[in-house]
């Protein structure tokens, strides 16, 4: 309740409220929303589609690079350890940095033997890579492969 000052000098009760501290709180949670809202959204577990792009075509020669689920790196068919990554790649594509390396990792591989096998081919120099994956259609029918049969017992 908030007082005035009448004419006489009287101090009288003023029946109005102050809303200054109402906004005040108001425009905090405003800015206590604002910036909490981005961060609410690091932990959402993503389910992503599969892509429906056409792919692109084959080069004749590609240079692959794969991470089996094991661990093991190969480059093209031969097993290469990490520290020899960076030469044996340069060897394969005769020191052309342009190149476009093609990584396959199967989807076993932890996220950050990924990474770390993208930084050592950052670090030798190379950055156009493209990662292979399945096609729609091939996915559909590998998994229909590895179903079991509905007349079979578990």
């Amino acid at each position: 309740m908030a007082l005035r000052l009448s004419e006489e000098d009287d101090l009288a009760p003023e029946a109005s409220i102050n809303i200054t501290p109402f906004i005040d709180v108001m425009l905090v949670l405003l800015i206590i929303f604002m910036v909490a809202a981005p961060l609410s959204t690091v932990d959402v577990p993503v389910d992503l589609p599969v892509a429906s792009s056409k792919p692109s075509p084959r080069p004749a020669d590609p240079v692959v690079v794969t991470l089996r689920a094991d661990g093991a790196l190969l480059l093209g068919r031969d097993p290469v350890t990490p520290e020899a990554l960076g030469p044996a790649i340069e060897a394969a594509t005769k020191g052309d940095r342009e190149a476009r390396i093609f990584v396959s990792a199967d989807k076993a591989v932890a996220y950050g033997e990924m990474m770390a096998l993208l930084d050592r081919m950052r670090a030798a120099g190379y950055l156009r890579v493209g990662l292979v994956g399945l096609e729609q259609a091939d996915a559909d029918a590998i998994a229909g492969a590895l179903a079991p049969s509905a007349g079979a017992a578990p």
